[in-house]
């Protein structure tokens, strides 16, 4: 803005001046010839404006030799007044070698003169004022900067307002932040419900992707904080659990103990009778905690990717031998078995794969009710073999479907042996499933329970050429 103002301001100078020099050429020529008369007369520029008068701002020179030169003007009154001879001395000394002939005179202003020779001895300077041109460039310049600094103020309001409204998600932004950084993440049961405002988060601008970037990252923290809390809670349970299972045990492990000795040290007849009993007692509490023990080691092995020991297996004799198996402890259950004529082999660990089938079926004969009819199915999809097992049982309760494959998650919230378990079977078989790079997955509803097993076939033999 500035720049146009300058530069129309010099154009504007540079038309105004063409114009006076045009008018001052046409004033020469018409005062010339029409103060011939008068100059050939001996009258001075005083005189000859008095009885011809000029326009005001008019300026007039006239010099005769020998004699020296008079001058006057007409002001804006249209009066003639006489230059003093140190103005007219002023004004010959003012004249510029070149250029466009411009003289100032102190009190009277500034002129642009050109002369004309009138007869053989006498010269006529006119002179136009310049105080119309250089008021109109002063009125130009002063309404170019009023309207270049209003400018600038309205174009500064109108930029501060965009920047501040362009700006604003990232206000949103930092003052969630703010309020998230105040809250006690660290412990608890926490959650945050602070977001981005919608309207702060619009994706298809740059900064509002900023917003939505910061939502989507607060909603993965909160889902991992209630995962974590979940966590911390089935971990809880845990340990009330494993301190159950292995309180008892360890509750007749001293007990028997302290029953062996008694009798020992009192020397009873029956202290060998009782002794073994206890021992045998004691065993089987033993045995019982390494149970539990060797389950928690296995998921930790597991999670590091070791315990597997590949070989060739055949699912569809693992299906029966594990039906065969489960069989004589569930005489109340229905066992159905539905595998075809061709063995369905995979690489994998056969130990641990019979530990994932006796699980589902220990599972299925624990949380199902007597008479309830249990089918294991072997079957090939493709370059997958699948391993099923069904039930008509009641189901699975809804509100544990998605994490019954989660670590010290119970179908049966009890602590009773028979039915609540510790939580650990099914991850354990989602454990060696995912370990042999399958899948493990549950569909349930009333009458209708199936675990499937996706496990990859063992490659086809490659074609002799």
């Amino acid at each position: 803005m500035v720049l146009v103002g300058v530069a129309t301001s010099a154009i504007l100078g540079t038309v105004l001046e063409d114009g006076l020099a045009r008018d001052l050429k046409s004033q020469v020529a018409r005062t010339a010839n029409g103060v011939h008369g008068y100059v050939m007369a001996g009258m001075t520029a005083e005189e000859i404006l008095t009885e011809q008068p000029l326009p005001p701002g008019t300026l007039l020179v006239v010099e005769t030799s020998p004699e020296p030169p008079s001058a006057a003007y007409i002001d804006d009154d249209s009066s003639v007044v006489a230059l003093t001879d140190a103005q007219i001395e002023q004004l010959i000394e003012s004249i510029p070698q070149e250029g466009p002939l411009v003289v100032t005179v102190d009190g009277v202003g500034t002129f642009r003169v050109e002369g004309e020779r009138v007869g053989p001895s006498s010269i006529v300077v006119v002179g136009l004022s310049r105080d119309d041109v250089a008021s109109t460039i002063g009125r130009m310049l002063t309404t170019i900067g009023l309207l270049t600094a209003g400018g600038l103020i309205l174009l500064a309001v109108a930029t501060a307002w965009t920047i501040r409204r362009g700006l604003a998600p990232l206000r949103a932004v930092a003052d969630t932040a703010a309020r998230v950084s105040t809250q006690q993440l660290d412990q608890g049961e926490v959650s945050i419900a602070e977001r981005v405002p919608v309207r702060q988060a619009d994706p298809r601008t740059e900064v509002g992707r900023v917003g939505a970037a910061l939502n989507t990252l607060l909603d993965h923290v909160d889902e991992s904080l209630t995962a974590r809390q979940r966590n911390e809670e089935r971990m809880r349970s845990f340990v009330a659990d494993a301190s159950h299972e292995l309180r008892t045990p360890l509750a007749s492990i001293r007990g028997y103990s302290e029953l062996s000795l008694t009798a020992l040290s009192r020397g009873q007849g029956t202290a060998l009778e009782t002794t073994e009993a206890s021992l045998e007692r004691i065993q089987a509490q033993s045995l019982r905690m390494t149970s539990l023990v060797e389950d928690l080691l296995l998921l930790a092995r597991l999670d590091e990717g070791q315990e597997l020991v590949y070989g060739t297996v055949d699912l569809t004799r693992l299906a029966i031998d594990e039906v065969g198996d489960v069989t004589p402890t569930g005489p109340d259950h229905e066992w159905v078995l539905d595998v075809g004529d061709e063995p369905v082999l995979i690489a994998g660990d056969t130990g641990r794969l019979h530990q994932v089938a006796a699980n589902l079926l220990a599972n299925a004969r624990t949380h199902t009710p007597a008479g309830t009819t249990v089918t294991v199915g072997v079957s090939r999809n493709g370059r997958d073999a699948i391993l099923r097992v069904h039930d008509d049982g009641p189901g699975i309760d809804p509100s544990i479907t998605d994490e019954l494959f989660e670590r010290f998650s119970r179908a049966d919230r009890s602590r009773a042996r028979q039915t609540g378990g510790t939580g650990l079977g099914l991850s354990i078989a989602k454990a060696i499933v995912d370990a042999h790079g399958g899948s493990i997955r549950v569909t349930s509803e009333p009458g209708d329970t199936t675990f499937e097993v996706r496990l990859p076939a063992r490659p086809a033999d490659p074609v002799a050429p």
